[in-house]
């Protein structure tokens, strides 16, 4: 039985990882108390007993737990921003080509953002297939539900009397230096970065990543698509069942992600759909667990 820790348990994503293993039966997990989650000494002795340690922390405070590791037998998925382009980790999207054996032998696995995990989902296949030129300059806009903003942004929207403006989406990252935006551009193989648009919009949780093209071949993309993702949680649909619409809420609840084309030759509309909390967060790091403690990688996923 493999020994399982959550460093920031009392996050949004610390709190939907515990959910989901809380009724596994081949781990044993542990959480800090709200007595001692701050106490150095504490996290470092459970860091170093863990088999899996989740850092589910602010930046800073992720590095500062890394730095307590010290047992080589422990190994980190961190969902902070830290360490996502450091060539010390290994970025946990095991979809791409050759990720799942990476992870497979690494200690060090930063998981990947949300909006940059359907942007890569989508860009990535096409660049390493050659379909998308790795100088190409795209723009991409990304739906996501409120909970993507963590705690703060969750009381915000759930307040009775909160600001009218929240009844509307809301875009931000409006500086174009969004954190996602490193890990967007290097993991997809762009060497210059998108125009990235996120909007959160009045609803929990979902996420609706839209890339757009002009002059490619709609049907190399599709084809490249579904060759591409026949393992793991991604998944290429075709068409839409939902009457011309696509709901960015979808997804909402679930661990999976799907991506899809539409348009024509001169005018293509690239769109991958997940759950922010989902394959966005904590389902993700909950795969690149499995995939560490060598189970499968779906065990405990909702797809």
């Amino acid at each position: 039985m493999k020994k399982v820790f959550i460093d920031g348990s009392a996050g949004t994503t610390g709190l939907r990882i515990y959910e989901r293993l809380s009724s596994r039966r081949d781990i044993q997990l542990f959480t800090l108390s709200d007595e001692l989650r701050k106490d150095k000494q504490a996290r470092a002795d459970a860091l170093n007993s863990a088999d899996i340690a989740f850092l589910c922390l602010p930046d800073e405070a992720a590095r500062e737990s890394v730095s307590l590791v010290s047992n080589p037998n422990t190994a980190v998925i961190d969902t902070s921003t830290a360490h996502r382009v450091s060539p010390e980790w290994v970025y946990g999207l095991p979809e791409l080509r050759g990720q799942r054996e990476k992870i497979t032998a690494s200690k060090r696995v930063a998981n990947p953002g949300c909006h940059a995990t359907g942007f890569i989902a989508l860009i990535a296949p096409l660049v390493e297939n050659g379909i998308v030129k790795a100088d190409t300059k795209l723009s991409c806009f990304s739906l996501t539900g409120y909970s993507g903003g963590g705690k703060k942004m969750i009381a915000q929207y759930d307040d009775k009397e909160r600001d009218s403006l929240l009844d509307a989406p809301r875009q931000y990252g409006l500086s174009q230096k969004h954190k996602h935006l490193p890990e967007m551009t290097l993991v997809s193989g762009l060497t210059a970065s998108p125009v990235f648009c996120p909007i959160v919009a009045p609803y929990y949780a979902g996420m609706e990543v839209t890339v757009s093209l002009f002059d490619a071949d709609m049907k190399a993309i599709a084809e490249c698509y579904r060759e591409y993702y026949h393992d793991g949680v991604i998944r290429f649909a075709e068409g839409t069942d939902e009457a011309g619409f696509i709901s960015a809420g979808k997804f909402s609840g679930r661990d999976d992600l799907e991506v899809s084309v539409y348009g024509n030759d001169e005018r293509i509309l690239l769109v991958s759909r997940f759950d922010n909390l989902g394959k966005g967060a904590s389902g993700a790091a909950i795969q690149n667990m499995n995939i560490l403690i060598g189970v499968d990688e779906k065990e405990g996923l909702n797809v």
